[in-house]
């Protein structure tokens, strides 16, 4: 039998808000692997540990979770005014493929500081003390995020008291603005925020019924419905759906259906191939309920109750992308998401997930009888948890 030497990659391990992934410098990458196709996708996969069929990644570094199994790769941005590209991969963990077609939110909090530690800013650009800012291409969908990096003797602060709910430690504050965060839609649901044209619809789900939803694309493809109507009260933890085959499925084919709808896939069959987009929440008026962690969460320091499924599980906490369209939508009144924050004209909500709560901001306005949202505005923060290489088989490229 043949022995096949492992081979190693610069790489580092770090947390983003509620997700960790393995970031990469595309310069460092395997010459077969510095452009998209299938060298890349399986050099990640391997590093991930997927596909697994016991669906735990052992023989990688995935935590068998949606929030643990991704990729990044970033490289120094030929865009004019952005420091970085960064390209996300969500790597699916029972299924031998990487889905690119949406970005991470939360990980979009240590592109900041991967890019700094890495040499991929312009050093003139990079205050020894203070508050760098990095301009950030999202290159999955087309985007500007700008990343507000806090800096301490010419290092990227990583400690801090900036408490993030889902997280166990604190850290130093990352402030993000997703810029025109709206219409990353492809397809017939390209070119508008709401890609139906109506800020709530009737969408028929085959043996679910007839549900009203408020379908969006902004921060990532997003469908809303009312908690109530699915039979939740929008208090729920992970442990009541995750266990629930016959909840999942349901979710799942409000999803493909929803897609559907949105113009994102040409039949319900592709959604199994598109795990990543769209996202599938649902929402309630504010109460009081106990979050994972064991504390309270008061209905007068919430405006709504938001869940929303990642990679066709309830989230313990909230996607980055998902809370940039929880908080669009929260600004345009007549969205079932405004409507459960209670209506009217708002510029910021705080919602209750199920690792606590969480403020997003967001300015929207109309014109012409459109919508528009000039940015979304969140804090996150991130860590490098390690760094040097990982190594994969030989042959797995």
């Amino acid at each position: 039998m043949s022995q096949v030497p492992q081979i190693k990659v610069p790489a580092t391990y770090m947390r983003g808000g509620t997700s960790k992934g393995v970031f990469f410098n595309l310069a460092e990458l395997p010459a077969s692997c510095q452009v998209p196709g299938e060298a890349r996708d399986k050099l990640l996969m391997r590093v991930i540990g997927s596909p697994d069929p016991y669906a735990k990644q052992i023989d990688g570094m995935g935590g068998a979770t949606s929030s643990t199994s991704k990729t990044v790769i970033l490289a120094k941005s030929t865009r004019p005014d952005h420091d970085v590209d960064y390209l996300f991969g969500q790597v699916a963990i029972d299924k031998a493929f990487v889905d690119w077609s949406g970005n991470c939110g939360n990980l979009s909090a240590a592109v900041g500081p991967f890019a700094i530690s890495n040499g991929l800013i312009d050093p003139a650009r990079v205050p020894s003390d203070g508050i760098c800012t990095v301009r950030i291409w999202q290159a999955n969908i087309g985007k500007t995020i700008i990343a507000h990096v806090p800096m301490t003797a010419g290092a990227v602060q990583e400690t801090g008291d900036f408490e993030l709910d889902g997280v166990t430690f604190p850290a130093a504050e990352v402030q993000l603005e997703f810029i025109d965060p709206a219409d990353e839609g492809e397809g017939e649901g390209g070119g508008s925020m709401f890609p139906t044209g109506n800020l709530v619809d009737d969408l028929e789900v085959p043996g679910v019924g007839t549900l009203k939803a408020t379908m969006i694309n902004a921060g990532i493809p997003t469908i809303f419905v009312n908690a109530e109507a699915i039979g939740y009260t929008g208090t729920e933890l992970q442990e009541a759906i995750n266990g629930d085959s016959k909840a999942l499925t349901m979710f799942e084919t409000i999803r493909a259906y929803g897609a559907l709808r949105m113009g994102l896939i040409k039949n319900v069959d592709e959604a199994a191939k598109r795990q990543h987009t769209p996202k599938v929440a649902f929402v309630a008026p504010a109460q009081t309920y106990t979050a994972s962690s064991g504390k309270t969460v008061e209905a007068a320091d919430i405006d709504l109750c938001v869940r929303a499924l990642s990679m066709g599980k309830l989230h313990h906490a909230m996607m980055g992308t998902a809370a940039v369209a929880i908080g669009t939508a929260a600004a345009i009144p007549g969205t079932l998401v405004n409507l459960a924050a209670g209506g009217g004209e708002r510029n910021a909500v705080r919602f209750g997930h199920p690792s606590g709560t969480l403020r997003v901001g967001a300015e929207a306005q109309q014109a012409s009888g459109e919508w528009t949202v000039t940015k979304a505005i969140m804090s996150r923060s991130a860590r490098v948890l390690m760094e040097g290489w990982v190594r994969v088989p030989g042959d797995t490229f």
